[in-house]
């Protein structure tokens, strides 16, 4: 299969699932092997034939879907995010919850794959924080589309190499060695919950103080699908909780109900439902560290923009999550 052929093959189909062929520019290749691979298997010459049976065979559609996942991820990836958690927002969100008598703080990793994120949250809140706040607590909702990939998480089970960013206090209280592996220790396990499923069909109900959707939503997800989601986001998060994207990630042009929280971070604060319903988002100011200022959005080459106003998310978490996709 050439190169060339795949990238194409690529282009065509990535809208049919809610996707975008920019978010996979640089990842493609992965891609690309495993539809090689899954050629050979359905031993068919070329990529066309397989078009065709991914429009007559729902089953091969649902196993290209989950070919079309990248599930990238380590224990304290954007190490500076994980550092203004726990020395701002953490707190910050901990006080706010004890002043308004709720005895609980939610948070929701969505797209988690093998688990680094969610448990490493909670190895920052058990280790580090718990003693300052016994009230509230902390409960933490992971979720993912394939499941293989939550075994893995449920499993809490890391080669050393996946630890290796982690902070040394961190790893040397938050885990035991079995077999040459590093296993989160089961005190901390308890914090976090896990449930398979697909944003593009169903999200959780809410409210969450804090939601994490770092290098899947605005990086992979076709415009359209981003706006609709900023909204579900929003809907999701209680007035001051945060969402938090990936490092390069921008949320789409003009959306609605957000201000960002943290210079330099790609974090965004839920803002209060005005009579006249949400002020207009203000703009993001440049990312501080080298290389990322005026990077712009990375949605820029994702497809039309919805509704045909500029921006087109002024609505858009109104959206049923039945049409995010066909």
């Amino acid at each position: 299969m050439r190169r060339a052929d795949c990238v194409a093959f690529l282009k065509r189909v990535l809208p049919r699932f809610g996707l975008c062929w920019a978010g996979y520019r640089k990842v493609h290749r992965t891609v690309c092997k495993r539809l090689s691979r899954r050629l050979r298997e359905l031993r068919l010459l070329e990529l066309e034939a397989y078009e065709r049976r991914i429009d007559t065979d729902p089953a091969e559609r649902a196993r290209l879907d989950a070919m079309l996942r990248i599930p990238v991820s380590r224990f304290w990836r954007d190490r500076e995010l994980w550092e203004w958690l726990a020395e701002t927002a953490l707190p910050e969100l901990a006080r706010d919850a004890r002043a308004s008598g709720s005895g609980t703080l939610r948070a929701w990793s969505c797209g988690c794959a093998a688990g680094e994120e969610p448990w490493g949250l909670a190895l920052l809140w058990h280790l580090r924080l718990a003693a300052r706040f016994p009230d509230p607590a902390l409960e933490i909702l992971a979720t993912d589309a394939d499941p293989a990939m939550l075994e893995r998480a449920r499993a809490a089970l890391y080669a050393p190499s996946s630890l290796r960013e982690l902070p040394a206090d961190l790893r040397e209280r938050g885990f035991v060695e079995k077999d040459g592996l590093l296993r989160l220790r089961p005190e901390i396990r308890a914090a976090v919950s896990f449930l398979r499923q697909d944003l593009r069909r169903e999200m959780p109900d809410g409210p969450f103080d804090l939601l994490f959707c770092r290098n899947l939503v605005f990086t992979y997800f076709a415009r359209d699908l981003r706006c609709k989601m900023a909204g579900r986001f929003r809907e999701r998060l209680r007035p001051g909780g945060l969402l938090i994207l990936g490092a390069k990630e921008r949320l789409p042009e003009r959306v609605e109900g957000y201000a960002p929280a943290a210079a330099g971070l790609a974090v965004h604060r839920r803002l209060s439902r005005g009579p006249g319903g949400f002020p207009r988002a203000r703009p993001r100011p440049p990312f501080s560290r080298a290389g990322r200022s005026g990077s712009g959005d990375r949605s820029s080459s994702c497809g039309r923009r919805s509704g045909g106003s500029r921006g087109g998310c002024r609505s858009a978490g109104n959206a049923p999550l039945s049409r995010a996709f066909s």
